[in-house]
């Protein structure tokens, strides 16, 4: 059996979450529906405060991160205002 939630949110997030859900073809209400579930089943909320990044900066991090890994191409520490100069310089 179905029944009807009433819930009071800011305007604009609900309109950007109409417009995130139209994007990805579900109705809003199946996106509350789904957390709803996993809130009931999991007995947990999730919520964070770290910013996530976006996936731009990921495309971006992730060679630099294998290159850190394996240990290439690291310069450093630049312990004076000359080699950071320097360094800036060869570029």
């Amino acid at each position: 059996m179905k029944t009807v939630l009433n819930v009071k949110i800011d305007r604009d997030i609900k309109k950007r979450a109409q417009y995130l859900a139209h994007e990805f073809g579900i109705p809003l209400s199946t996106i509350v529906n789904v957390h709803l579930r996993q809130f009931v089943r999991d007995k947990t909320l999730l919520a964070s405060v770290a910013p996530r990044m976006s996936p731009l900066l990921e495309s971006i991090l992730g060679p630099l991160e294998r290159d850190i890994n394996r240990k290439r191409r690291i310069v450093g520490p630049v312990k004076t205002k000359q080699a950071l100069r320097a360094f800036f310089k060869n570029l």
